[in-house]
């Protein structure tokens, strides 16, 4: 399956440090995990606990598929695009709009959680290593809301953390050419 082979951030471990591990330690699950954060911050209001906890939810319905063996195409391709945008969405502020952000949260929630239920059935006490992935990625989110709340205090900061997202955006669009060549190598593995 793509997905194994290209997540190579896995810790060893059979269960909660696993899956703690595995969104704190992964470029990209990092990466996209305090974007949320920070764009909830940036938006402020009820959004900063709502937007996180939409990307769990779905990120946990993500899980659910991956440990039922559901295979989802691009996986990797899907996360590395969730970094893309949300690196735009920090860059731009608030301006785009809310709703339109949520259904791309819920969306790339999917695909990173089933990055992780994938690997899930392969250790040894899933529902330990569910709670270590739940747990990194809400500690990371935590993190971005953080760091948004106190960017966005000063002016200065606050067009710091637009460039910071801009940064972050084409660390995605790395990562998104990068997957090209190697999903045209799993095709033809599968061929």
């Amino acid at each position: 399956m793509l997905v194994s082979l290209l997540n190579a951030h896995q810790v060893g471990g059979t269960g909660f440090l696993s899956g703690f591990t595995h969104p704190v330690l992964g470029f990209d699950h990092f990466l996209a995990m305090v974007s949320v954060g920070i764009w909830s911050a940036q938006l402020g209001g009820r959004a900063i606990w709502y937007v996180p906890a939409t990307f769990v939810m779905f990120m946990v319905v993500g899980g659910v598929i991956g440990i039922n063996e559901i295979e989802i195409p691009l996986i990797e391709v899907g996360i590395a695009l969730s970094v893309f945008l949300l690196g735009i969405a920090i860059a731009s502020g608030t301006f785009i709009n809310v709703r339109v952000g949520l259904l791309f949260i819920s969306f790339f929630g999917v695909f990173h959680g089933h990055a992780h239920g994938v690997e899930m059935p392969m250790v040894a006490n899933p529902t330990l290593y569910a709670i270590g992935f739940i747990s990194g990625t809400a500690l990371i989110h935590i993190l971005g809301v953080f760091v948004g709340i106190l960017a966005e205090k000063k002016e200065q900061t606050a067009s710091l953390l637009r460039y910071i997202g801009a940064g972050i955006s084409g660390i995605g669009f790395h990562l998104f050419i990068t997957y090209i060549p190697l999903i045209s190598v799993m095709i033809k593995l599968k061929g």
